[in-house]
């Protein structure tokens, strides 16, 4: 849906609002404020959020839940309650990981909500007043006090104040405010007070026309990409077989008595059950994996989409940098020193204020010795028209000292000339740093002593971070609120080298090889910049910290908040990075391509299973003339085979060195040329038992059941390795542990003859070391077919 447009409110109200005040001191009157309320809607977000009943149903009306259900109903038809049962809680496993997943973006808005402030000091019908801020109209006087949060977009009237708006702007320092300054709903007064005049509220805020991107942002994973179009492929290749074995049975006069149960054996060949379960069931290993690297995923999808990410926007401010104002370095003037600059500096600071310079000038003074420090007597906070704080200190010796400090402009005039002050005020501005100048002495011979420069510095990490994400084959651009000077600076500084895009609305069709900085940008350029990325075929991973993020957050495939990031931002993330630094994103891709390559196994084998399934039923049943799987052989080929399976979610795997991507059609023909090898292993068996042996169908039955099991277990080895079987990692011991279980069961059930007719304990033996065999010669094939189709 369209973003509602701000509101401008010229004069009191604004033109829409005939017959209100014109500015007045005294604010609206009640009567106004209940006609604007009427027309402009409260001062908040409305709840959009569907019925929790409704997003249950939603999530059991679906392409994948379908197969399920359709898998549930055939096995009540078959009798086989138990295996309705179990694959009745997968759906249900499945169906509660959607709905949890969807609740996220509600409490996105959640967190949205509880920045805005409560209550508002308002001024109505001459009397200021606390009420809700929800009740706030364009037009209504309000009080910016100390430590309060801004409750609408308003401009500021009267007054000075310092305002802290990283949370929604990106940037790192506060902003000195005052009358004709717009400011917007949710930033923090740091210091001072102002009376403002309300703007815009509601959704037409910039803080709330942030929360209707995140509530419309959305983009289907890889995952659920790769799922449906597994499902699709597997559906119109074994859908046409299925026709093809019923128009055999047909055409050879086969009883209805056999035809049912042989298409109700087809269908449950043909569907990957467990497919949705194991994809949830590797992406949970993996967070499993993170969380004990201090990543917490909340969005399971996040984990394998980490191993496809290409390129990564990174915040700059509380992402690359640690969001709080140090003190770079100090120029002291000819005859003064580092400590004696800090000292003086220190002197003319507000101490236990919210000021971040002055806290930063503080703390950097506080690691300097400075002898016989003097007294302050006198302190006077920075004036935003001054430009400048100042202080009044008494020496050891009862003299009295006046001290200055605040921008070069301001103090320099009052101090004495030093040829060597400017340009090396030029230089520090230059390189991106705030610069403070300190001055002392009577108030008619000020003396420079020395300039301060700050700035928000890199984090300890972020270079390496930088440079390991290039050589694993993904590009980071530095996207941020912060002005082009600086942002291009701390770039270069952590090695996100490159131009930066040019003031203005971000190009539709930009590519991350065009720019590597975006400065200035608002919340929704960063979101728009992310779905341009999107469409120009990238997958895209988003990186920051504050409210402004929380859109291009959950617009990405991979969103990441960093540990000291809002409660915002981090319901916005699919991972949450809980121990301080950027290593984390380093950890999450490669445990991500650990995870993708699980998926993959696992996807090769299912595709593979499924195929060879109904191809070895058609094959039978031409061969013999009988259905050579009863429903319930199939359903036990079925339940020992998904357990063998998901043991690939766990399995030891090498993960890529570069970006993983789905090809699904690639994936779907090695699977059908795997299919085929191990029919061709199985049929080549089966004709032997058939013509040679002259087993009975019934035998026959067992055999093709053992047949199957034995093969799978062939390919599965084969499939888990990209090279050859055995220079490939180790299986890991779940897997291992599944094939002896999934081998036993099946070697008991097919000598015992439990559920089917039993079969010598020598041919079982011969068929599995025929397997083994089969397992190394597709093994000297299956190398060049991977290569040639870009399975890596």
């Amino acid at each position: 849906m369209p973003l509602a447009p701000p509101i401008a409110v010229p004069a009191s109200v604004d033109a829409s609002a005939k017959g209100t005040t014109t500015e007045s001191p005294n604010g609206l009157t009640s009567e106004e404020a209940r006609r604007l309320s009427a027309q402009f809607g409260p001062n908040s977000m409305p709840d959009t959020s569907a019925h929790p009943a409704r997003m249950a149903i939603e999530k059991l009306w679906a392409p994948i839940p379908w197969m399920l259900e359709a898998a549930i109903v055939l096995e009540v038809v078959l009798g086989k309650f138990i295996e309705a049962g179990i694959i009745a809680v997968l759906l249900l496993f499945n169906a509660a990981l959607g709905f949890f997943q969807e609740g996220r973006a509600q409490a996105t808005l959640a967190a949205l909500k509880k920045r805005l402030a409560l209550t508002a000091s308002v001024r109505r019908d001459g009397v200021w007043k606390n009420c809700p801020a929800a009740e706030l109209v364009p037009g209504d006087i309000v009080k910016l006090s100390l430590g309060g949060v801004v409750a609408a977009d308003v401009q500021i009237v009267e007054g000075n104040v310092l305002l802290d708006q990283s949370m929604l702007t990106g940037e790192s320092i506060a902003t000195e405010a005052g009358p004709g300054f717009q400011t917007y709903a949710g930033a923090l007064v740091r210091r001072g007070e102002a009376v403002a005049r309300v703007t815009a509220t509601g959704t037409r805020t910039k803080f709330g026309r942030t929360a209707e991107l995140v509530r419309t942002a959305h983009v289907v994973s890889s995952q659920q990409k790769a799922v449906l179009r597994v499902v699709r492929n597997l559906a119109v290749f074994n859908g046409i077989l299925i026709v093809i074995l019923v128009a055999y049975a047909l055409a050879h006069s086969m009883p209805w008595k056999e035809i049912i149960p042989l298409i109700l054996t087809a269908v449950l060949a043909s569907i990957p059950v467990a497919l949705p379960a194991t994809f949830t069931l590797a992406s949970a290993l993996g967070a499993r994996a993170l969380a004990r690297q201090g990543v917490l995923p909340t969005r399971p999808s996040a984990v394998d989409e980490a191993a496809s990410i290409d390129v990564l926007c990174a915040d700059k401010t509380g992402t690359l940098t640690r969001n709080e104002l140090t003190v770079t370095t100090v120029r002291p003037m000819p005859g003064f020193d580092d400590a004696h600059v800090l000292m003086m500096a220190a002197l003319a600071s507000s101490d236990g204020g919210q000021d971040p310079v002055d806290g930063a000038i503080r703390s950097a003074a506080s690691g300097k010795v400075a002898s016989n420090p003097p007294k302050v007597s006198h302190f006077e906070p920075f004036d935003p028209a001054k430009k400048m704080s100042e202080a009044t200190a008494v020496d050891s010796n009862g003299g009295t000292i006046h001290i200055i400090k605040g921008a070069f402009a301001a103090v320099g005039v009052l101090a004495a000339p030093s040829p060597t002050a400017l340009p090396t005020a030029n230089e520090l501005e230059a390189k991106g740093f705030r610069v403070l100048a300190v001055a002392a002495g009577p108030p008619s011979a000020m003396q420079l002593l020395g300039l301060i420069a700050l700035s928000d510095p890199a984090r300890d990490d972020s270079a390496a971070l930088v440079t390991e994400l290039k050589t694993l084959g993904v590009r980071t651009v530095m996207v941020t609120g912060d002005a082009p000077a600086t942002a291009a600076i701390v770039a270069h500084i952590v090695g996100v080298d490159g131009a930066v895009c040019p003031p203005g609305p971000i190009p539709s069709d930009v590519r991350p090889e065009s720019f590597a900085v975006f400065a200035g940008v608002l919340p929704e350029d960063k979101y728009k910049l992310v779905k341009a990325f999107q469409q120009a075929g990238n997958i895209v991973g988003m990186c920051g910290d504050g409210a402004n993020d929380a859109p291009a957050l959950r617009q990405a495939q991979m969103g990441i908040a960093v540990s000291t990031a809002t409660d915002v931002a981090k319901s916005a993330a699919g991972l949450v990075l809980t121990n301080p630094g950027l290593v984390g994103i380093v950890a999450s891709v490669k445990e991500g391509r650990i995870t993708f390559q699980r998926i993959l196994n696992y996807t090769l084998n299912s595709v593979t299973k499924k195929i060879v399934q109904v191809l070895f039923l058609v094959v039978g049943l031409v061969m013999t003339g009988h259905a050579i799987f009863t429903p319930m052989l199939m359903v036990l080929v079925m339940m020992v085979g998904d357990v063998l399976g998901m043991s690939l979610t766990a399995d030891n795997v090498r993960p890529s060195s570069l970006p993983n991507s789905w090809r699904i059609g690639n994936v779907t023909i090695a699977g059908i040329f795997m299919g085929i090898s191990e029919l061709a292993f199985c049929v080549g068996v089966l004709a032997i038992g058939h013509f040679r042996m002259g087993l009975g169908i019934l035998t026959l039955q067992t055999l093709a059941f053992f047949l199957l099991v034995c093969g799978n277990q062939a390919t599965t080895y084969a499939v888990r390795a990209r090279g050859r079987i055995w220079a490939s990692p180790h299986p890991s011991r779940w897997l291992v542990l599944s094939s002896v279980a999934d081998l036993s069961i099946a070697l008991v059930l097919a000598e015992r003859g439990w559920l089917m007719r039993p079969l010598s304990f020598l041919v079982l033996a011969s068929v599995l070391g025929g397997a083994i065999a089969f397992a190394f010669v597709l093994d000297l094939v299956k190398v060049s077919v991977f290569s040639r189709l870009k399975i890596a």
